[in-house]
């Protein structure tokens, strides 16, 4: 059914007037937690404004100099009585209608919010409600439908029996904390098939009750492109995306354009075939080779191997600590914090690259999880930092390569921060994705656009420098032989054709 609309301010139309608080929730149905690859304990939350409600019909302006803009079909409780400390038993007779909702986000914005999407998802018109209301009273809870079409086309299908918590938990679990007031709404989240759109798609979104045939009707929005200057760099944190933002935004590595995985799991940018040129030859030839390819500083400084450590070749799953302040380690440090969820999502053929600005001073990780890299299938693991528990870690038979150990746990010196974003390891910058490969000679990064040239350059090289080796082994003087000049380089040329016919 229709409600009463607020004539004095036509984003609210759907509502019984301007809601005092809108309450989104993090992760909610299995579908969207199976696609991320956590599922919470409990719920969490976060606010989005009223200003950022609009209703249906409404168009949402996606900023300038932005890509990642995604819908979020949801459904939406109205609460219609206060509610405060009350039973799950209970909950539900605070809701007086349900309708549909879009959590619309911008993922360009999402790293500097850290969860809070104050500005990824508070923007004006980021939250479309509407077009109708239903009377909760009529609804089963556990047996509602969520669909969401993108010009046309079903891209979310999913009933409130796929959620991890129950509707009325969200309400009773609020109310604990603060009163649930009339006309508040609580987004209760989204399944999985959320994506991005671009100016000219018109989104839609609609909850009904298959049962009785009560619906909300479709909530449309339309996207376009805002003209003009967004933000000021002055005042905050730009706009910026990496391929790890594009994932989570798309909804997987192929939706975003992006390689995909092989049977490894490694992405395609390593394929076994470039793997196993990389294995061949040594450190030391691909740095030559990047080299002469104008690529000076993709050396990871100060990092040796621990014993038993022997070469390796992956691609870079990054870690982020930072310098310990005791606030923000109670805050990050505890829990399932960003060091845990890096070693618990680590997969095969990739390598665990951690920033820890050079400082010795504390481990950055130790035997369990270095354990639970091995058991993942990593390829490896280093850090500008220490490790404790050294004879253990080196005994696990994954290869580590640090700047040396300490006996001290991280928060004497780190608060673990963030992971899946450009970092600085022993002075190399790494971005997630990047090939690394380390030997005795040391550790180097190579990017991906380069690789397969760089690996083809070495092995060339490798053949080249064993002829000279034999040379010079023969008696012969260094002088023309090392490096070659054109007589040398003749002979070998010929031996070498020779060879290959």
């Amino acid at each position: 059914m229709s409600t009463q609309t607020d004539a004095a301010d036509p984003r609210f139309a759907a509502l019984p007037h301007r809601p005092g608080k809108v309450v989104a929730v993090h992760l909610s149905y299995a579908s969207r937690a199976d696609q991320r690859g956590r599922r919470p304990a409990a719920p969490s939350y976060f606010f989005k404004p009223s200003s950022s409600v609009s209703a249906s019909g409404s168009t949402i302006e996606r900023p300038a100099g932005t890509e990642l803009l995604a819908f979020e079909g949801e459904i939406a409780l109205v609460i219609g009585a206060p509610a405060r400390q009350v039973s799950l038993a209970d909950a539900w007779a605070h809701v007086a209608w349900v309708t549909a909702a879009n959590d619309f986000g911008l993922y360009d914005l999402r790293a500097n919010d850290k969860g809070s999407n104050v500005r990824s998802k508070g923007g004006d018109g980021f939250t479309p409600i509407g077009p109708a209301l239903i009377d909760a009273r009529t609804l089963e809870p556990g047996a509602l439908r969520l669909r969401t079409w993108v010009n046309g086309t079903l891209v979310q299908d999913d009933t409130t029996a796929g959620l991890i918590f129950p509707l009325a938990q969200f309400v009773a679990d609020l109310s604990q904390h603060f009163t649930l007031e009339p006309g508040d709404v609580i987004l209760t989240g989204t399944p999985a098939g959320s994506s991005v759109v671009v100016p000219g798609d018109v989104v839609e979104v609609e909850v009904d009750d298959p049962s009785s045939g009560a619906s909300s009707g479709r909530l449309v929005t339309t996207v376009a492109e805002h003209e003009g200057d967004d933000y000021d760099e002055t005042l905050g944190s730009l706009p910026g995306v990496d391929d790890a933002q594009r994932i989570a935004a798309w909804g997987s590595r192929e939706a975003a354009g992006l390689p995909a995985a092989d049977d490894t799991g490694a992405v395609t940018t390593l394929s076994e075939a470039l793997r196993h040129k990389l294995e061949a030859v040594p450190v030391a030839s691909l740095s030559s080779q990047l080299r002469r390819r104008g690529l000076n500083n993709v050396a990871v400084d100060g990092v040796r191997a621990l014993a038993g450590s022997g070469k390796f070749v992956g691609t870079a799953k990054t870690l982020r600590f930072v310098p310990n302040r005791e606030d923000l380690f109670r805050s990050h440090g505890g829990g399932h914090n960003a060091q845990k969820r890096a070693f618990d999502a680590v997969g095969p053929g990739e390598v665990i690259v951690i920033e820890a600005r050079g400082e010795h001073g504390a481990g950055t990780l130790g035997d369990v999880l270095a354990i639970r890299a091995r058991v993942r299938g990593a390829a490896g693991i280093v850090t500008d930092g220490a490790v404790r528990d050294h004879d253990p870690v080196a005994a696990t038979g994954i290869p580590v390569y640090a700047a040396g150990a300490h006996p001290a746990v991280l928060g004497r010196k780190h608060v673990p921060w963030d992971t899946d974003l450009t970092i600085s390891c022993g002075g190399a910058t790494v971005q997630p994705g990047d090939i690394i490969v380390g030997d005795a000679d040391g550790v180097i990064v190579i990017p991906p656009a380069v690789a397969e040239e760089v690996a083809d350059a070495a092995l060339g090289q490798e053949e080249s420098d064993g002829w000279v080796v034999a040379r010079v082994a023969e008696g012969h003087p260094l002088d023309g032989l090392f490096p070659m000049n054109e007589q040398w380089q003749a002979r070998y040329d010929a031996e070498r054709a020779g060879k290959e016919t």
